[in-house]
């Protein structure tokens, strides 16, 4: 039965990312060709995959030490973090929104300059490194509550999604709304990283209402972030990307 406290964390956080390692295969496949560009993303898809199943044996140990369960929490409380701090900053005008129509730019940019074996590494290397955020996600909340196929789904159903959406309009996927997301999944990842690491530290009986618990560290992560966005918030010049 899937965890249905962690598939919406899994499939946001890994949407973000498989966006962005679409925009870079787009651009090389117009390059290189679909065949290849898609032959990189595979092969980097199947490093992830055995990366993946690495990790998943580690459930097979019946291994439930708190040093374990503590790692998983401060990880997942950084990684929340550094996430939430960047959406503030792009939706108070501190820092530049993220443009996937530049990213696009940027990628046909330095093709230009290689050839097919530079193109072929510029597809490998882009989904292997936004999809090894996806797995180190996965592998986190796979590691906690015996939660691997929930978090394994909700990053899988994330890829054919944005998959899906990308063969349909084939161009980047600028109208994706990436930092309200960024937005959403910091807050998620901050609370679920904030109960984990709390509960190693105290004991199972560290938050009284449990699960529900979540929610109210959600709301407070959510309602903090947003204030201070609007405490700090700078006016965009005109023309900028929304």
């Amino acid at each position: 039965m899937l965890d249905w406290s962690v598939v919406p964390a899994a499939f946001l956080t890994a949407a973000v990312e498989w966006v962005e390692a679409f925009t870079i295969v787009l651009a090389v496949s117009l390059s290189i060709g679909w065949r290849a560009a898609g032959g990189a993303a595979v092969a980097a898809l199947a490093v992830l995959a055995l990366m993946t199943i690495a990790a998943g044996g580690v459930l097979g140990l019946g291994l439930e030490v708190r040093w374990l369960q503590l790692a998983i929490g401060v990880f997942l409380l950084l990684f929340g973090v550094r996430w939430l701090a960047k959406a503030v900053a792009r939706g108070a005008g501190l820092k530049a929104l993220h443009d996937e129509a530049e990213t696009f730019a940027e990628t046909q940019a330095e093709l230009s300059r290689g050839d097919f074996a530079a193109g072929w590494l510029i597809a490998f290397k882009g989904v292997l490194l936004e999809g090894l955020e996806v797995w180190l996600i996965v592998a986190a909340f796979g590691l906690h509550g015996r939660a691997w196929i929930s978090s394994g789904a909700g990053a899988l159903a994330a890829l054919v999604v944005v998959l899906a959406a990308g063969l349909v309009v084939r161009a980047p996927l600028t109208r994706v709304p990436e930092n309200a997301i960024k937005f959403v999944v910091g807050v998620m990842i901050t609370a679920f990283g904030t109960y984990w690491t709390y509960e190693s530290a105290a004991g199972e009986r560290a938050w009284p209402l449990g699960d529900l618990s979540l929610l109210a560290l959600a709301a407070f992560f959510a309602l903090g972030g947003l204030g201070l966005m609007a405490l700090i918030r700078r006016p965009r010049p005109a023309g900028a990307a929304t």
